[in-house]
C-alpha cells in the first residue's frame, strides 16, 4: 500500500490505467448516497447529539487526535461524552465490545484502545455504529462522537466534521483506486467544518477551514508508564524510531525536529506488532507513536518510549463549535429517512 500511496500523492501516470475503475467506484459511492437520501436505506437517528470526525482520504491526516481533543474539551464544558469506533484492525469475540485501558489492541483494534487510554472516557467498538452508539447512551453518554465515521451513513449525525493534511492535502484529487480518496471532493460542500492539520503546502486545499497542529505532549517509558517533558530527552543517543500509522513520514519529521537522531522504520497502518520488531542488535533505544504503544505494552522492554501528542485547534473553531453545539437540542430517538 505504501507504494501504491506515493503513487498517488505524485500522480504517477500508470495510475490513468485505473481511472475506469475510480469512475466505477464513485458510481458505487453515489448510488448509496442517494439511497439514504432517498430512503431506500435507513439511519437510525440518536436522542442525543452525534458528532462525526472523519477524513476523505485513506492514510493517516491527524483524525485520532482531534477526536481525543474533542472527547476531552466536551467533557470540560460539562457533557458526558463517548466515543464509538468501527475498531479497524481488531477482532472481538462479540460486539458491541466496551474498550477499557486494559483491553487487549488484538480484540478492540489499536485506536480505539489509544482513545480510551488518552480520555479516560467511554469508548465502544462495534461495526453497527448506531447499535455501538446506543450502547453508549445506554450508559450515560449524553454526546456521541463517531470516530471515522463521515462514510458511515447508516448512523445519524448533527455536526460532521472533516480532518485533511495540510501537507498532502487530497494527492492526485481521485477517488480509489486510481487516487487516496474516500469520497469524491463535493462531498465538502456537505461537511460542517474542515479542520487543515498542519501548515497548508499544497494547492486545492478547501478554503474557510479551521487550522490544526499536533503538538508533541509527553515522552512516556512503555513498561512503567513514567512520563518525561519533551523537551527533555529521557534517553541519549541515536535511536530506532517505529511508526505503523498512516502517515510515518511525519512522525519521523516530529523526531528531527526535536533534535532526536533516528534510524526510521516505517510499518504498514494497523501493524500487528510483536517481540521481535523491538529487538535489536544494537540496543539503542526504540521510539514510536501512541498508537503503536498500545500494542507494544505487554511485550515492550525496557529501551521502549511513545511520544506522545496532542491536537491544538485554533481558537476560531472552538469558539465555532460551542456555539454550533449551543443550537443542538435533543430529539426524539428514531429511524430517519435522508
Amino acid at each position: 500500500m505504501s507504494r501504491l500511496s506515493e503513487a498517488w500523492y505524485r500522480d504517477a501516470a500508470w495510475l490513468q490505467t485505473l481511472r475506469p475503475l475510480a469512475w466505477l467506484y464513485r458510481q458505487v459511492v453515489g448510488a448509496r448516497q442517494r439511497a439514504y437520501a432517498a430512503g431506500r436505506k435507513t439511519r437510525w437517528r440518536s436522542p442525543v447529539p452525534v458528532i462525526v470526525v472523519g477524513n476523505l482520504t485513506l492514510g493517516g491526516t491527524g483524525k485520532s487526535p482531534l477526536v481525543a481533543w474533542l472527547a476531552r474539551w466536551l467533557a470540560e464544558q460539562g457533557w458526558q461524552p463517548g466515543i464509538v469506533s468501527r475498531g479497524y484492525g481488531g477482532d472481538a469475540p462479540r460486539y458491541p465490545l466496551y474498550v477499557n485501558v486494559d483491553s487487549d489492541a488484538a480484540q478492540s483494534g489499536d485506536e480505539p484502545l489509544m482513545l480510551a487510554q488518552q480520555t479516560g472516557l467511554a469508548v465502544v467498538v462495534d461495526p453497527d455504529r448506531p447499535r455501538g452508539a446506543r450502547k453508549l447512551i445506554a450508559a450515560g453518554c449524553d454526546i456521541v462522537i463517531a470516530d471515522d465515521g463521515l462514510q458511515h451513513l447508516a448512523l445519524g449525525r448533527d455536526i460532521e466534521l472533516v480532518v485533511v493534511d495540510g501537507a498532502r492535502g487530497f494527492g492526485n484529487g481521485h477517488c480509489l483506486p486510481a487516487g487516496p480518496l474516500r469520497e469524491p471532493l463535493e462531498r465538502l460542500r456537505t461537511v460542517d467544518a474542515v479542520i487543515i492539520n498542519g501548515a497548508p503546502t499544497v494547492a486545492g486545499l478547501p478554503t474557510g477551514g479551521y487550522a490544526m497542529t499536533l503538538a508533541p505532549a509527553r515522552w512516556r517509558h512503555l513498561t512503567d508508564g513514567v512520563c518525561y517533558p519533551v523537551e527533555q530527552l529521557p534517553f541519549a543517543g541515536r535511536v530506532h524510531a517505529l511508526a505503523g500509522i498512516g502517515h510515518p513520514p511525519r512522525f519521523f519529521a516530529t523526531l528531527a525536529a526535536l533534535g532526536v537522531e533516528h534510524d526510521a522504520h516505517p510499518l504498514p497502518d494497523h501493524h500487528r506488532y510483536s517481540a521481535g520488531d523491538l529487538c535489536f542488535a544494537d540496543n539503542r533505544p526504540v521510539v514510536m507513536t501512541a498508537k503503536d504503544a498500545v500494542k507494544c505494552r505487554r511485550f515492550a522492554n525496557q529501551r521502549c518510549w511513545a511520544l506522545d501528542v496532542e491536537a491544538r485547534p485554533e481558537p476560531a473553531f472552538v469558539a465555532w463549535l460551542r456555539d454550533r453545539l449551543e443550537t443542538l437540542q435533543p430529539a426524539t430517538c428514531e429511524v430517519t429517512h435522508g
